[in-house]
């Protein structure tokens, strides 16, 4: 695992060190490229689980509702 994690910095090096000698414009138009992507899917899957949530959050009030709703009668 150590060699892995290893390549994957080295990797990760070579890739920092390339981003950092472009020019500034180039910089920015790459920075915008990956994170605007990367951006849109992490609010995509942020609102499908709140959205879960909120769903399921209703769905047990509703139904600790009616059960409440048939003791008493």
């Amino acid at each position: 695992m150590g060699n892995v994690a290893r390549a994957v910095a080295d990797w990760w090096d070579a890739v920092e060190l390339w981003l950092t000698q472009l020019a500034f414009p180039f910089q920015v138009l790459i920075a915008v490229l990956v994170l605007l992507p990367a951006c849109w899917g992490a609010a995509a899957l942020i609102d499908r689980l709140w959205e879960l949530v909120a769903v399921r959050g209703t769905a047990r009030r509703a139904t600790d509702g009616d059960d409440a709703g048939s003791l008493r009668r």
